[in-house]
Order: C-alpha cells, then structure tokens, then sequence
C-alpha cells in the first residue's frame, strides 16, 4: 500500500513528456514523477525509491527530493510565510508544508522557527501540528527505555518543573529545571539521557548520564584547570551548581565523584578553601 507523506518504491510504468509514470495502485492510480526529477538511471519496468506527496493542485506526485520530516516525525522548521488561515513551513520541497491556524500554539511568523509533528488531516494531505501533545505518547513502557540511554530531544515548552521535550520523535519527557545548568531554548536540540521511566509511564530526562557514566571524562578536565592556574582553584562544597557547570559542563554531583576519584587517587588535595595539585602530579 502507498503511503502519503513517505518513502515508497513504485515500479516505472512509462516515460511521456511531463516525465515518468509510477505505478500507483487502484486507490490512487498512475503517479507522475515531473520531468525534472528524472534521471538516465530510471528505466521501465524498474523500481525507484520516491517520496510521494501533493503538488498546488493537490494532485498526489512523486519526487525525488529530500523532505526534512515524515508524516508521523517531528522537526524543527523555519516559517516561510503566513496567511489568514495558516502558515507555511520550509520542509526541503518545492511546495512548503502548511501549518493550520487551528494547529498553532501562538501566532507564527516568517523568520520563526517552529516544532511541528506531521501528520495526514482528513483529507489524506499532509500538514503539520505545533500542538505536539495530541500526537506523540504523554506515556512509554518499562522496556521502551534503559536507564542512562542515549536519547535524541527537542525541547518545545517549559514548565514550572522543567522543559518538555520530544524524545527520539515518539514520546514526551521531561528534564527538570533544578537538574539543568544552563540556558535552554525553544526548538533546541540536544542529546539526552533516561534517568527513569516512572511508573506511571512518564520519562524523566538528564543532559548527562546517571553516576559515574560521564563523571570519567571531568578528571582530566579539573586537573588541567589546576596546572593552568598555578595548581590552585577556589571550587568548594559551596560552589554553586551553575559555576561547576560552566567549567566543566556537568552536574554538581559528577563533579563531586570525580573530584573524590582524584582525591582517593592522591593527585589532587581538597581543603576549605579550594582544591590544590600534589607536588607531583603538578610535574607532569
């Protein structure tokens, strides 16, 4: 079966002069794939890979351009131009995506950038959604996820508690505020991590790893910051959490295992006042 908004591979039917006609099924009859998107390898009889959508006129087509998004992911794309009844987003084809007033979460406008899920509307044509919620899973399984890993997310609001993202372009999660150290935006993406799935279903969110995941690579980053300053720096118990995080891009607490790994390992001394090299780690 064909689907709107996806990748398919049609057997080449005939070549006429608009360009080549795919085999398109009973539903939706002979597509045609525009001259300008057909190339000498393209021969009858044969299979191509093509994404089908919807040309002005709403006529389903084949092209062999490369869209930013499918219909069922979620993407960031720039706002191309507005009208009375909605917006058009820029999607890698010739024809912009459309994003329905109704489908707005604040009024767009050209220039902006926007997280969208696409989706097929009633009439079986391609649209867009900022409305991310009614589309994705608020919820996942226990074995969806393993904890600590590797996650893609784009975040698209933020809470009292946190910064809703989109993760791996299924399901909702959170990262919470008082576990981020620094500045978050709209339409950012980022990797991330599952510290948990609860057991309601809801996927709490870190931007490092859990324990000592992670904690392994800011050793050697405090012990450089010590040789460039004299083997000396003011980090305490009461360095704030954001500080840590500017030096060293982690939590507070990694950097507290580290630090406690150079301590038991006697390269580094750690007293009320800052953290200071051992003569002879200075050498090296």
């Amino acid at each position: 079966m064909i689907k709107i908004g996806e990748y398919n591979e049609l057997k080449v039917l005939r070549n006429t002069d608009y360009g080549l006609f795919l085999e398109g099924g009973e539903a939706l009859g002979d597509i045609l794939l525009p001259k300008r998107f057909v190339t000498d390898e393209m021969k009858i009889g044969e299979l191509i890979k093509v994404f089908i959508s919807r040309d002005s006129e709403d006529r389903v087509i084949a092209t062999t351009e490369t869209p930013k998004v499918t219909v069922g992911g979620v993407a960031v794309l720039d706002v191309v131009s507005t009208t009375p009844v909605g917006a058009f987003l820029n999607w890698g084809l010739s024809k912009d995506l459309f994003l329905p007033f109704s489908e707005q979460i604040w009024d767009v406008n050209p220039g902006d950038k926007v997280v969208v899920f696409v989706y097929l509307d009633k009439a079986n044509r391609i649209s867009s959604s900022m409305r991310l919620e009614r589309h994705l899973k608020k919820t996942a399984q226990q074995d969806d996820y393993k904890v600590n890993q590797k996650v893609d997310l784009i975040l698209y609001d933020r809470t009292d508690l946190g910064y809703k993202t989109v993760v791996n372009q299924k399901h909702i999660g959170l990262l919470y505020a008082n576990e981020v150290f620094k500045k978050l935006n709209y339409a950012q993406q980022m990797d991330g991590y599952v510290s948990k799935v609860r057991e309601d279903g809801k996927i709490d969110l870190l931007l490092a790893q859990m324990g000592h995941h992670g904690a392994d690579d800011v050793g050697p980053k405090i012990l450089e910051l010590l040789k460039e300053n004299n083997g000396f720096y003011a980090l305490t118990d009461k360095t704030e959490p954001e500080e840590i995080y500017k030096l060293f891009g982690v939590s507070k607490k990694k950097f507290k295992i580290a630090l406690g790994a150079l301590y038991k390992s006697r390269q580094i001394e750690v007293s009320d006042t800052g953290i200071k090299l051992v003569a002879d780690t200075k050498k090296k």
